[in-house]
């Protein structure tokens, strides 16, 4: 009777209140609209660096035809983060109306980088940003089709535990490198090693001090479980670098034909003639849905879309999973409530950035930051939302944030994906060779796909010489078939005269 007289009470306090309960069913999962408001804004804050470090990873990429993001002569940061907060908040929202499910999305780590150095590279932006919604539209169809478990169980857990930890390390890189902090060597006779420390095996210059800065005070924020750790530290660094180069003079690294080893890496940091503008969003739509094919062929296409998907599709199911876990709202077979809906929306936000040309959005792992706050429902969902909408007016802050101040958040997020090497079992030959191949060739050869495909062939191997060709399931027959054809595509088309 005490329960029934609170929920009464709580819901004719105030009418509206009444509604937004019972829609989000927030009494019921024994939290209040205060908690999910505050799990909402802690989300925001714990993830709100993606609209920064988006704009870097994708709007410093060249195409095949060398074109930046958005075209032009030049990197569009303000471009870039202002798609990418809308993006982000719209499906949101979507996940916390339709799904009611205290989950975040936005563009992924990862995914971003395999669309802008590994695909965009081959192809121009709206080609390989067409292969995103060819992969979101793919994920969509095994959602409702109940097909998604089949694949799910393609794929051995180990393995796909080993792609995550492989593109964490390919992320780590990609912002060591970016910052300066580990250089690449121009093959020369006389050179012993690919990459070395700093310009000539030391650290040197401002801008490196700079990064390195950033990560201590990342590092530090995080260990003390500071909320908004990776946020705070690249607005400080980027105070911190604005400063230095007002002093240093510092300048970038390439400026015309001059060369200054010791520069900034990519954009020199400088205050913003504004602060607030109405935000442009003039990628929205700039992608070909099928230009790819004719471009690259049908084949490295397929398996860009198939990378993209298998990427996208298992750590969604990993991540609802976790947040779920962490709320309490699993069921007695571990499945979320709503898992159809929060797949679905999913598998429309992939699509949904493809379409905005800011790349495949998933479900965020940080999210359980705002479940620790209390939430429990969509409705903190929705907040998140909202603040990743009104960040769009925000979008020119964005070019003044070099990349050094950035990119420790690569190397930060490359640990806490590097963290499940833990559940491989390393003892098993069968997992351990595959999945040790599918971790080092993503750094090693600056590819998510050949570390995926290394780790396919190698286990569809291992299993046939001994003896167990039973024990793959037959997509993985067939996908590692089509990564045979694309190693080896060059040698193909000279065989068929193509």
């Amino acid at each position: 009777m005490d329960n029934l007289t609170r929920t009464s009470t709580s819901g004719s306090t105030v009418g509206s209140r009444s509604g937004v309960d019972k829609y989000f069913k927030i009494t019921e999962r024994g939290s209040t609209v205060g908690r999910e408001v505050r799990g909402g804004v802690v989300t925001f804050f714990t993830m709100a660096y993606i609209i920064v470090l988006n704009p870097l990873i994708l709007g410093f990429a060249q195409d095949a035809d060398g074109q930046f993001l958005g075209g032009g002569s030049g990197p569009n940061l303000p471009l870039i983060a202002a798609a990418t907060a809308l993006v982000a908040g719209v499906m949101t929202i979507l996940m916390g109306v339709v799904a009611n499910y205290p989950l975040a999305l936005a563009t992924g780590l990862g995914l971003n980088a395999f669309v802008a150095f590994s695909i965009a590279s081959g192809m121009s932006w709206a080609d390989a940003m067409g292969l995103v919604v060819l992969e979101g539209i793919v994920i969509l169809v095994l959602v409702l089709t109940g097909f998604r478990s089949a694949v799910f169980h393609a794929v051995p857990a180990q393995l796909k535990t080993a792609i995550s930890v492989g593109i964490g390390l390919f992320i780590a890189l990609i912002g060591l490198v970016d910052a300066g902090f580990v250089r690449r060597i121009p093959d020369a006779a006389n050179t012993t090693v690919p990459v070395q420390l700093g310009a000539n095996g030391f650290l040197d210059g401002w801008p490196v001090l700079v990064f390195a800065f950033g990560l201590v005070l990342m590092v530090t924020l995080y260990v003390r479980k500071v909320r908004g750790a990776i946020l705070i530290s690249i607005m400080i660094t980027t105070a911190v670098a604005v400063a230095v180069e007002a002093i240093a003079k510092v300048g970038p690294s390439v400026d015309g034909k001059q060369v200054n080893p010791n520069g900034w890496n990519l954009n020199v940091p400088s205050l913003p003639d504004k602060i607030i503008a109405v935000p442009d969003f003039g990628l929205l739509g700039q992608f070909s849905l099928f230009g790819s094919f004719e471009r690259v062929g049908f084949v490295t296409a397929a398996l860009f879309v198939f990378t993209l998907m298998l990427a996208d599709f298992f750590d969604t199911m990993g991540t609802m999973t976790a947040i779920g876990a962490e709320a309490g709202l699993l069921d007695e077979d571990g499945v979320p409530p709503n898992s159809q809906r929060i797949l679905i929306v999913d598998s429309l936000a992939a699509a949904a950035g493809g379409a905005a040309g800011v790349s495949s959005n998933t479900s965020y792992i940080e999210s359980a930051s705002g479940v620790g706050e209390g939430a429990r429902t969509g409705l903190a969902s929705v907040v998140t939302g909202v603040l990743f909408l009104l960040a769009t007016i925000f979008a020119p802050l964005v070019a003044i944030i070099p990349n050094e101040a950035a990119v420790p958040a690569l190397v930060l997020v490359g640990f806490l994906m590097m963290q499940q090497v833990k559940n491989i079992e390393w003892d098993d030959l069968e997992i351990a060779l595959p999945a040790f191949l599918t971790i080092v060739l993503m750094p090693f050869t600056y590819s998510i796909s050949v570390g995926i495909g290394a780790g396919f062939l190698a286990y569809v191997l291992i299993k046939l010489v001994r003896g167990k060709p039973g024990e793959v399931h037959p997509l993985m027959w067939v996908v590692s078939a089509l990564f045979v054809v694309y190693f080896f595509i060059d040698p193909i088309r000279q065989l068929l005269g193509a």
